[in-house]
């Protein structure tokens, strides 16, 4: 089996087994008490009681709920979950697009707290904390020794708003060691990561999910890069699992003209519920293209979706995920929650992008990558199946397909190579990250006062780095690349220098190097000479 069959579909499934927490959701919880009396809600009120005080041996109840509520939910779809009171802070926080912290990215090695970098304008900035320094102590508590771990550090970093952390600092670059106090503050969980332009007339926004800031990033970014010039715009939403479905559809209205259908819901009762485009859309003379894979989910297919019905755009890339319901978050009352499916959306046409699904195994509902991969519908369009039943015609007369996501306008196959999957693997984890950081800890001050400038036009990724890069994968796969590492020199330089601009500047500044390897990007710059 290759390494790329092996590994990569279950990396994928389960980054969107995790993703999918946030996907398609109403923007709302709900206030009605569902919980009244009855008899099935007794019995198994009476049921737990039971266990509690006539049970033989002490039991956990508060587990036995929670089993019971995750194969409830296990047996209506895919979508419908559970969220456990200690998770549900911190997808809460995801979804609101802030938290309450100091406002560092950290690396853990070798039992120690190493800062890969700080946030811009948070606590840990203007506190003077730099990029390299390694936190020993917060409020007494070590940070550094055996045992020591992310949900430690986390928890002892983050805290009431305004509330203050004593830290003591060990700064390689000078061989200091010294005490400061951060104030916690508001640290932003950007939605909207990057923007810039990528070349005259053409920009570029990511979007990785659709957050309560995500419209507000995004149409600080979309005026950016109108002032810079756009007039052409690349909308990334790869990778994308989904969110709010209104923050989906205001997106959407900034493209689409007045009074233009977005998408609609029903609900088990019939209830139909329809979502039109306003007048105040910014972009809707400008070109869209918008990029899609595997993993783009929900309210990016609403995204997709609009604008592919509306024969708004182009939509570029390969199918994506297929996930057409939408879930309302309801609170259980003891700080837990559930996410449960209530409609399904549809498309401006009337398409249901929803694949299908059995309440038997949720598992093979992820792995449909693995299932994509083999039919070979990743590297050859014509391998997608459709259904002349679920055919639909856009108002221009193009035709479109429904039941199981978004069949893109402008196929991008992913490269079938098991060598490049390989490079392509380590160069978009954390491998690389990881690599970097270390990379820059041997000669933090020589790479502290680099500039953009210098960066981009003067400092070259040397071979002896990559043979470094290929050592550290070795050493975290525990195996040896048997590829010819010659034919991926440039592309490892490339990233190498990206991950170095990312950990030093921006995301921005990274991905202007990074875009030259980007297919999706280079065809859209392809599309745009025709």
């Amino acid at each position: 089996m290759t390494y790329k069959k092996k590994y990569l579909p279950l990396i994928i499934g389960l980054t969107l087994a995790i993703g999918f927490w946030g996907g398609g959701l109403f923007h709302f919880n709900t206030g009605a008490d569902l919980f009244v009396a009855s008899s099935k809600k007794q019995k198994l009120s009476k049921l737990i009681d039971y266990i509690d005080n006539e049970y033989v041996d002490d039991v956990n109840t508060d587990s036995i709920v929670d089993v019971a509520v995750n194969e409830i939910l296990g047996s209506l779809d895919p979508h419908s979950v559970y969220i456990p009171k200690k998770k549900l802070s911190a997808v809460t926080e995801s979804m609101n697009g802030e938290f309450v912290g100091i406002g560092v990215s950290f690396y853990v090695k070798k039992d120690t707290i190493s800062v890969i970098k700080t946030i811009a304008g948070g606590p840990s900035e203007k506190a003077g904390i730099a990029a390299g320094d390694k936190i020993l102590i917060a409020d007494k508590d070590t940070l550094y020794g055996a045992g020591i771990t992310n949900e430690k550090v986390i928890k002892k970093l983050k805290g009431e708003i305004d509330s203050k952390v004593a830290l003591t600092i060990y700064r390689t670059s000078e061989d200091r060691q010294f005490s400061i106090i951060v104030t916690r503050g508001l640290v932003p969980i950007k939605s909207v990561p990057i923007a810039y332009m990528v070349d005259s007339g053409l920009g570029y926004i990511k979007i990785n999910r659709f957050a309560e800031t995500t419209y507000r990033e995004f149409k600080v970014a979309l005026k950016k890069l109108k002032s810079s010039g756009m007039t052409s715009l690349v909308l990334d939403l790869r990778g994308n699992p989904g969110g709010f479905l209104d923050r989906a559809q205001q997106i959407v209205d900034e493209f689409l003209e007045d009074d233009k259908l977005i998408l609609f819901t029903k609900n088990k009762k019939g209830e139909v519920h329809k979502f039109f485009a306003t007048k105040k859309g910014d972009f809707e003379k400008g070109d869209v293209f918008v990029l899609i894979d595997e993993e783009s989910a929900s309210a990016s297919e609403i995204v997709a979706g609009a604008l592919q019905d509306n024969d708004k755009g182009t939509i570029v890339g390969r199918r994506s995920f297929g996930k057409g319901l939408v879930q309302r978050e309801m609170q259980l009352g003891d700080g837990s929650a559930v996410r449960l499916t209530v409609s399904r959306y549809y498309t401006p046409t009337g398409r249901s992008i929803q694949k299908p699904y059995t309440s038997k195994n949720n598992q093979d509902y992820y792995d449909e990558y693995r299932k994509r991969y083999i039919s070979g519908e990743l590297t050859d369009s014509t391998r997608i199946e459709v259904a002349d039943s679920l055919k639909f015609i856009t108002p221009k007369g193009k035709v479109v397909y429904g039941g199981g996501g978004i069949i893109p306008d402008v196929f991008v196959p992913i490269d079938a190579n098991d060598e490049y999957e390989k490079v392509h693997y380590a160069i978009n984890s954390n491998l690389i990250s990881n690599f970097v950081f270390l990379m820059l800890e041997k000669d933090r001050k020589y790479y502290n006062n680099l500039t953009k400038r210098e960066l981009l036009e003067e400092h070259d990724v040397s071979e002896d780095n990559v043979s470094e890069f290929i050592e550290h994968v070795h050493v975290f796969v525990r195996r040896k690349w048997t590829i010819n590492v010659s034919d991926y020199d440039e592309q490892i330089k490339r990233a190498i220098k990206a991950e170095i601009a990312s950990q030093l500047f921006d995301d921005n500044l990274a991905y202007q190097i990074k875009d030259e390897d980007d297919m999706m990007i280079q065809k859209v710059k392809e599309l745009l000479l025709k």
